[in-house]
C-alpha cells in the first residue's frame, strides 16, 4: 500500500491538543501557467509532455472534468479532451512560488512538513502571530497566499495529519474544511474507503467484496480481521477507520524515494494479476512523481511470498523517468525472471529512487529509453 507505516499510527500517547493544518495549493502547475498566460484561463490545460508518448504532469479544473489526470499518458489526455492546451512545465517558476507559499508558512509556524511543492502539514498548537485558533491561521494563510500569488489553496484543519489531508480535498478549489476532535469518527464514517490515503483502486475493490464501503464499514471489522486480510496494512485500516494518527509533523523529512506496495487478500500466482498490481502501483508512484517533479533513475520492485520470504530486485537506467509506463515497463522486466510464481505472493510494489529535480525529467518519455509500452 501507498500510505504511512502501520507502527506510527499506534496510539502511544494521548494525542496532546495537536492543531495539524494540511494546505494543499489547486492545480498548482496549471493554475500558475494560467496565472502567467491569461489566454489560458477558463480553458483545459495539462502541464507536460507535449508528445504522444508524455506525461501529463498536472490538470487544471476545466481539464479535470472531461477525466484527464496527472501521470496520463499525453496522447490519451488528448483523445479525452481534443480542445486540451498542452504547456511545457517551468519547474524554476514552480519552485519559486513554492519558496513564496513556505516564506508565508513560517510566519505562522516552525513546525512545516512539505509534501512536494505544493503541499505540506504545519503544527500550529502554538504560531507565531498569536492567533487563537487553527482555523484562523488557516484563513489568514490562504488570503497570504491569495493576496501575494494569486493562487488559490485548500486547507485541512484538524488534530492529525490523516484527518487534515483528507480534509484539504473535502471542499476543493479553494476551499476549507476543519475537522474537530469530536467530529472525525463522524466525518470519516461516510467516506468511501477508496478517499483514505493509502487505499489504491485494487485494495478498494477487495474491501468492496468483503463489504466495506465506507469508513464506518471499515470501523465496524476488528484488527484481527483486518490484519488476517490485509497483513500488515490491517494495523493501519483499523486505526485510520478509528481517527488515530499521533504521527509529528517533521520539519526535517527529506523524501529519498517514493513508492507503493499492496498486500493482497488471495496471494497471486497469475502473470496477468500480477502485472495488474504492478499497474497499479506504478500509476500511484508516477501520480506523485508528476506532482513533486521529482524522477528517478533506479526503479526497484518487492516482491513477498506467502512464506513472507521477501525479495526485492532493482534496475538503474541511463536517464531520470516518472512517467508511469517506464516504471511500469521496467516493473514487468524484473518481475519475468521470477516467473512463473512456485509460491502465491502476498505483497507485490513498485519504488523509484535515485531522485532527483528539473525541467527535462517529465519529458523524458518511455520511447527514448527504449520501453516503449502502448497505453490501451
Amino acid at each position: 500500500m501507498d500510505g504511512p507505516e502501520p507502527s506510527s499510527f499506534e496510539p502511544t500517547a494521548a494525542e496532546g491538543g495537536r492543531k495539524i493544518i494540511h494546505i494543499d495549493m489547486d492545480a498548482f502547475y496549471a493554475s500558475v501557467e494560467q496565472r502567467d498566460d491569461p489566454s489560458l484561463r477558463g480553458k483545459p490545460v495539462a502541464v507536460g509532455g507535449t508528445r504522444e508518448r508524455g506525461v501529463v504532469a498536472a490538470a487544471s479544473y476545466e481539464a479535470r472534468r472531461f477525466g484527464v489526470r496527472s501521470a496520463m499518458a499525453s496522447g490519451l489526455a488528448r483523445r479525452l479532451c481534443p480542445d486540451l492546451l498542452f504547456v511545457r512545465p517551468r519547474f524554476e517558476v514552480y519552485r519559486e512560488v513554492s519558496r513564496q507559499i513556505h516564506e508565508i508558512f513560517a510566519e505562522f509556524t516552525d513546525l512545516i512538513e512539505p509534501l512536494s511543492l505544493d503541499e505540506a502539514y504545519l503544527d500550529v498548537t502554538s504560531n507565531h502571530q498569536g492567533a487563537a485558533t487553527a482555523t484562523e491561521v488557516a484563513r489568514m494563510i490562504r488570503a497570504r497566499i491569495k493576496a501575494e500569488t494569486g493562487l488559490t489553496a485548500s486547507a485541512g484543519v484538524s488534530y492529525n495529519k490523516f484527518i487534515a489531508k483528507l480534509a484539504s480535498d473535502h471542499n476543493k478549489p479553494d476551499g476549507l474544511c476543519v475537522v474537530r476532535p469530536d467530529q472525525g469518527l463522524a466525518f470519516l464514517a461516510p467516506l468511501a474507503v477508496g478517499r483514505f490515503h493509502g487505499v489504491g483502486p485494487v485494495t478498494a475493490a477487495r474491501m468492496e467484496k468483503l463489504g466495506i464501503h465506507t469508513g464506518a464499514d471499515l470501523r465496524r471489522c476488528s484488527r484481527e480481521f483486518l490484519a488476517q486480510q490485509f497483513g500488515k496494512s490491517g494495523d493501519y485500516f483499523y486505526l485510520a477507520a478509528r481517527a488515530i494518527d499521533h504521527r509529528p509533523v517533521r520539519p526535517d523529512r527529506v523524501r529519498k524515494s517514493i513508492g507503493s506496495e499492496n498486500t493482497f487478500f488471495h496471494d497471486l500466482f497469475a502473470h496477468d494479476d500480477l502485472a495488474a498490481a504492478l499497474r497499479e502501483s506504478s500509476d500511484t508512484v508516477a501520480r506523485h512523481a508528476a506532482r513533486t517533479g521529482k524522477a528517478g533513475r533506479t526503479v526497484s520492485i518487492k516482491l513477498r511470498y506467502a512464506d513472507f520470504r521477501t525479495l526485492t530486485r532493482a534496475r538503474t537506467l541511463p536517464a531520470p523517468v516518472s512517467d508511469a509506463d517506464s516504471l511500469y515497463r521496467t516493473a514487468l522486466e524484473l518481475l519475468a525472471p521470477l516467473e512463473p510464481v512456485e509460491q502465491g505472493v502476498r505483497l507485490l510494489g513498485v519504488t523509484l529512487s535515485n531522485l532527483g529535480e528539473g525541467e527535462e525529467e517529465l519529458s523524458v518519455t518511455a520511447e527514448q529509453l527504449a520501453l516503449a509500452l502502448e497505453w490501451a
